[in-house]
């Protein structure tokens, strides 16, 4: 990941950076841009949301709303870009997946819905090896929508 080593992170990272660090892809990469980050400490990403977003035609045809647990998702990959991130910027070993453990003490306290852009802040409780605990806000325009606490794991060194 050349153009963004350790000498040379830049914020923004935009989706191309984005994809050199997550396994993930279209329909299913749901974070757009990251906007600031501590290495160790917090990340924050963004999400536009689009009508073109394949869940709308079913969630709900006439009322379309972000599934919640895709706003979960999102939340872990923000996570696991704070991981990758932090390992890059400390030149450790790049993570090769980072998978969703646990989650907890989750709230929707308001409807995403297309045209809104979600700000994920993701802050690290404790980062031990490739385990991490995590609190994360949602926000849209200053608002909470939602927030949780996430657990995500990276796989053991015999998977890696």
């Amino acid at each position: 990941m050349s153009e963004h080593s350790p000498a040379t992170l830049k914020l923004p990272v935009d989706i191309e950076g984005i994809q050199q660090l997550l396994i993930h892809r279209y329909p299913f990469l749901l974070v757009d841009r990251v906007t600031e980050f501590e290495a160790g400490q917090r990340i924050v990403v963004l999400k536009n949301v689009t009508i073109n977003e394949p869940f709308f035609q079913g969630h709900f045809p006439k009322h379309p709303v972000m599934p919640g647990v895709l706003i979960i998702e999102a939340l872990a990959q923000s996570a696991a870009l704070l991981a990758q991130l932090t390992a890059m910027v400390r030149e450790e070993p790049k993570i090769t997946a980072f998978y969703l453990a646990k989650v907890e003490k989750a709230r929707f306290n308001a409807m995403v819905t297309p045209g809104d852009q979600l700000r994920m802040e993701v802050t690290v409780k404790r980062l031990i090896r490739r385990v991490g605990l995590f609190t994360a806000v949602v926000t849209v325009d200053g608002k909470e929508v939602s927030s949780c606490e996430l657990m995500c794991a990276g796989p053991s060194r015999e998977e890696a």
